[in-house]
């Protein structure tokens, strides 16, 4: 019944999320290209925020948990577990203060309005994830972009989104270059529940009165622990807090 009514609604929603891109795309190059950086985060921060309300159409809602536990001033490393496009969505509104940038696969680079847009000049890096010769020394610049600036990165160890909320097997290298090259951050862990519910018929139509919620947890200082230890500490966080 859910998959029959939802039809309608997804339609409308699709709809509007795809104007939204098309919209922005345009407002990304303006702010980009005459008025730099901060108007063209701006601009991504407010394309988000109006994708979050178009999923509230959808009957979504969302919560973040602790966001108060995430250290200002210094570089920091948001380690998430991955369910869907909204996973993106919510992190670069609800963390927008801390400039989030992305680990990305190349194929996302191009050929998506505002999307490929914002990956390619907004800070993020684009990886192939087949060719460690150049997926390495560009997630590593990253790392470097953030201990200057004091902004943050996110990366998905998991690779790929879980389509049943199970988190799937955290690779360790790009938490590890990251955090190589950016020693002064401050790792933080963010367990991501009910995401993978939004799109669980799959592309369409869209699943209906789900609660997203984005727990952050304790910050962990890099260079406090050795790597093996930071990396069970964060996967351990996110995956004891994933409720199925």
């Amino acid at each position: 019944m859910e998959k029959i009514l939802s039809y309608p609604i997804s339609f409308v929603s699709m709809m509007l999320f795809l104007l939204a891109l098309v919209v922005f795309h345009p407002i990304q190059w303006i702010c980009f290209n005459v008025f730099g950086y901060q108007a063209h985060k701006k601009s991504v921060d407010y394309l988000n925020f109006i994708l979050l309300r178009i999923g509230h159409l959808l009957g979504t809602t969302y919560k973040v948990e602790n966001r108060e536990l995430i250290p200002k001033g210094v570089p920091i490393i948001f380690v998430a577990n991955h369910q869907s496009l909204y996973d993106i969505v919510g992190i670069i509104w609800f963390m927008r203060k801390f400039h989030p940038k992305f680990v990305s696969k190349k194929e996302l680079g191009k050929g998506i309005p505002s999307i490929s847009y914002n990956l390619s000049h907004g800070g993020s890096v684009l990886i192939d994830r087949k060719d460690p010769k150049q997926a390495i020394p560009t997630i590593k610049k990253l790392g470097e972009y953030i201990e200057e600036h004091k902004r943050s990165a996110v990366i998905f160890p998991e690779g790929t989104r879980s389509k049943t909320g199970k988190p799937k097997e955290f690779a360790q290298t790009g938490l590890k270059i990251l955090c190589k090259a950016a020693p002064s951050a401050f790792v933080v862990p963010i367990t991501i529940n009910n995401s993978w519910k939004f799109v669980k018929f799959g592309f369409f139509p869209f699943g209906l009165g789900n609660r997203l919620t984005f727990t952050v947890h304790e910050s962990l200082p890099v260079q406090s622990f050795s790597f093996e230890e930071l990396m069970q500490k964060v996967e351990q966080e996110i995956v004891n807090a994933v409720r199925i």
